[in-house]
């Protein structure tokens, strides 16, 4: 049970009996953030608190910036649930989660506070300075299982946090026309290219070149993080772009993105 506060920004402390040591005591690499989902944070703290959910998280933001404490950060909280990034099946023993509160996607998924988002900043800011997360290592939910979640989704801004220093962000390329089918736009050579990036970059899923299930639900996932504008699965020359300067912006791919423009495609 936790004692005392592992972040001078942590205002109450509310012990959860859900947690574990870290398999092999590795130490957190990553940190992921989701949103509660629940009506009121308090309801989300019991939740979160009670051993019959089976469920835990290290820190709560309420919306406005007040930040509980639950797990320690020593400690394996049990947020990230079936999961997968860069080859890493136990999420929850290398990472740190933080949620926070807002009622999701189906109760009308307010924005999200300054207050809160500022306190969210300050949070991650000290926990991956202790810890030597880097940017690139601070994920949505929605990244680390796109077949289940859709936290903190496209409202969360991301951009703003990036460029305060948590998590990483690129200019996302201009949605071009919404045509309807992937296949009008993209062949199986230019899927499999954005399906390989998606690996490369840490998202789990299979190359086939084909525009599946699996492909449109990790799609989505990145364009609710990295492209906004529009989330609906389908690689475009849009997704694609900007998953190319995603991966030159952190070095995880050095040769310099492509210079494609959308094609003369009639909309219909």
């Amino acid at each position: 049970m936790i004692t005392k506060p592992d972040s001078r920004f942590v205002d109450d402390l509310h012990p959860s009996p859900n947690i574990e040591d870290r398999v092999c005591g590795a130490p957190p690499r990553l940190l992921i953030l989701h949103y509660t989902g629940m009506t009121s944070c308090a309801r989300a703290i019991d939740w979160l608190s009670r051993p019959e959910s089976k469920v835990s998280c290290h820190y709560v933001v309420d919306c406005d910036g007040r930040v509980t404490q639950m797990v320690s950060e020593a400690k394996r909280a049990w947020h990230a649930g079936v999961s997968y990034w860069q080859g890493i099946t136990d999420v929850n023993s290398a990472s740190v989660g933080i949620e926070i509160h807002n009622t999701g996607h189906d109760d009308g998924y307010p924005d999200f506070p300054d207050a809160q988002m500022a306190a969210v900043r300050d949070l991650s800011l000290d926990i991956s300075a202790r810890w030597s997360i880097p940017q690139v290592g601070v994920l949505g939910h929605s990244d680390i299982a796109p077949a289940r979640k859709m936290d903190p989704g496209e409202k969360f801004d991301w951009r703003w946090l990036a460029d305060a220093g948590v998590g990483v962000w690129v200019e996302p390329e201009p949605v071009g026309p919404l045509i309807g089918a992937v296949s009008a736009t993209m062949d199986a050579a230019d899927i499999a290219h954005a399906q390989s990036m998606l690996l490369t970059y840490g998202y789990g899923l299979s190359l086939t070149g084909d525009n599946d299930k699996q492909s449109r639900t990790v799609v989505s996932a990145f364009q609710r993080h990295f492209r906004p504008q529009r989330v609906d699965g389908l690689i475009d020359y849009s997704t694609l772009l900007t998953l190319e300067r995603l991966l030159v912006s952190t070095g995880i791919n050095t040769v310099e993105a492509s210079n494609r423009q959308w094609p003369d495609i009639p909309v219909s």
